[in-house]
């Protein structure tokens, strides 16, 4: 993330199509877009996690950020995020950006397991991680309330040796 993403994120996170099945409401406020970059920065910082943005390489738009969070050396283990503009929907940018960061997160950082977590209503996100050879190991019932809407959400895992046997990370 950088200072010049501010608007474009804006843009992504107040946009209620693309909001509707996430876990905070939409936002509001540019300010929004500047706390993220700089609480980006700072899971960098202290080394507990990375959010980068997507771009297009054809011309270099922001599409979407990627992240890795919740980093546990003890464990070997992070969760996996992202958000996408509507534009960037059904390209392959998300399965894309969320497959570097996987490839990077088990073959660098020889991590053991990423987790991920999606609205059980949003069956897109859900193919996503399942096309990255993520299994549903289980539902959380009720966990979200947003805007006074209550959804449950599902649990994904991917351990790394799923990873490295899926044909997502073989060389063509």
């Amino acid at each position: 993330m950088s200072d010049d993403d501010h608007e474009e994120l804006f843009a992504l996170h107040s946009d209620p199509l693309v909001m509707r099945y996430w876990d905070s409401p939409r936002w509001r406020t540019l300010d929004q877009a500047y706390a993220f970059v700089e609480a980006s920065e700072q899971i960098a910082r202290e080394d507990t996690g990375v959010r980068v943005a997507a771009e297009r390489t054809s011309d270099g738009a922001f599409v979407g950020w990627c992240s890795l969070r919740r980093w546990n050396p003890q464990y070997a283990s992070a969760a996996l995020g992202y958000c996408f503009t509507r534009d960037a929907w059904g390209q392959g940018y998300a399965t894309e950006a969320a497959g570097e960061l996987l490839r990077w997160a088990f073959d660098r950082l020889d991590l053991r397991r990423v987790q991920a977590e999606v609205d059980t209503r949003n069956a897109a996100s859900a193919r996503v991680l399942e096309k990255l050879g993520f299994v549903r190991e289980g539902t959380l019932r009720e966990d979200c309330v947003v805007d006074g809407d209550v959804s449950d959400t599902w649990v994904f895992g991917l351990l790394r040796r799923e990873w490295h046997a899926h044909p997502a990370v073989r060389p063509s």
